[in-house]
């Protein structure tokens, strides 16, 4: 048995009108058993990724359906037993809608949901490390940058090697395994609440992002400027001006490619942006098959930069 407890939570928010305008209110739960005061997270289930855990929790504890906004941190603690506990946390905006529908009733493990203003939320919750991760939360509000999308570039799933069977490098298929990924990234690409889905023209990016469009009930956007056909041609222009303009809409998205073209998308997110370049954009473009990494910006400052940036180097799934 592993030593470490995984587990995924958020920090949800709303604005509420106010006679001065609209303010930001956070939610608090009361537990139960515990009798403290905390954010909604939970331990992961067998097989779940830690972003659908967070979005499945938030919805068992509050009622609440929501998508994952910018990524917050991780909170490291003991357990008895000498185990340790990992708790990953977004921040997630709750839509007057979403309010309405909620279904939360008071159960044997939450007792009351508390809608606190943003300055009073710090010293109601029962817990140093959770008061830690709010500060991060505080900055973000603080400098007008909660409202957030992502920009999700992911590497097909695994295809089939070139052969004489398909010559056309753009022809090749998903292997088994390949077409194994791509159903298994649906929902933890829907955590992420995406708007639209862009890729290359090459059949293997265009079947890994299938099955999430037939999901999510969207089309596929597809570009010779993501294609690798196009980048080894060298003339990275068009590919500069779909990045471009992806930010400037600023809907969350998926941009499915391949491996040596993942590096010059997040260059091109950068410049973008006007975001730091380092070491990790390297780790965010190094991807696996069927690997991906979401950067966060902000919806009305994008030239604020990369907030976070987060990378999933999906297990290859068998049958």
């Amino acid at each position: 048995m592993s030593s470490e407890l995984l587990a995924a939570g958020t920090v949800c928010w709303r604005r509420v009108p106010s006679p001065t305008g609209e303010r930001v209110h956070v939610l608090l739960i009361h537990r139960t058993k515990q009798r403290d005061v905390s954010f909604p997270k939970g331990k992961l289930d067998p097989g779940e990724s830690m972003p659908q855990a967070a979005v499945r929790e938030t919805a068992e504890e509050t009622g609440l359906q929501v998508t994952l906004g910018v990524m917050l941190g991780t909170i490291h603690y003991a357990l008895a037993g000498g185990r340790q506990k990992t708790v990953q946390y977004w921040a997630a905006e709750v839509t007057s809608a979403a309010a309405l529908a909620s279904t939360f009733t008071p159960n044997n493990e939450v007792q009351a949901l508390e809608w606190v203003p943003l300055e009073d939320a710090r010293r109601r919750l029962t817990y140093k490390a959770d008061r830690e991760l709010y500060d991060v939360f505080l900055r973000l509000a603080e400098h007008e940058l909660l409202d957030t999308f992502a920009v999700t570039l992911l590497r097909h799933a695994k295809a089939e090697p070139r052969g004489t069977d398909t010559p056309e490098d753009h022809l090749r298929e998903l292997t088994a395994d390949g077409v194994r990924q791509a159903q298994t990234l649906v929902p933890i690409l829907e955590a992420f609440g995406p708007r639209r889905i862009r890729s290359s023209t090459a059949r293997r990016c265009l079947d890994t992002v299938a099955p999430l469009a037939e999901h999510l009930g969207k089309r596929v956007r597809a570009s010779e400027a993501l294609s690798q056909d196009f980048w080894d041609a060298g003339d990275l222009t068009a590919t500069r001006r779909l990045m471009g303009k992806i930010i400037t809409r600023g809907k969350s998205t998926v941009v499915c490619s391949h491996r040596p073209v993942l590096p010059d998308l997040a260059r091109e997110l950068v410049l973008a942006t006007g975001s730091v370049p380092g070491d990790y954009l390297a780790e965010a473009a190094g991807l696996p098959p069927a690997g991906f990494s979401v950067f966060h910006f902000s919806r009305t400052r994008p030239g604020a930069g990369i907030l976070a940036v987060e990378s999933y180097p999906l297990k290859l799934i068998r049958g």
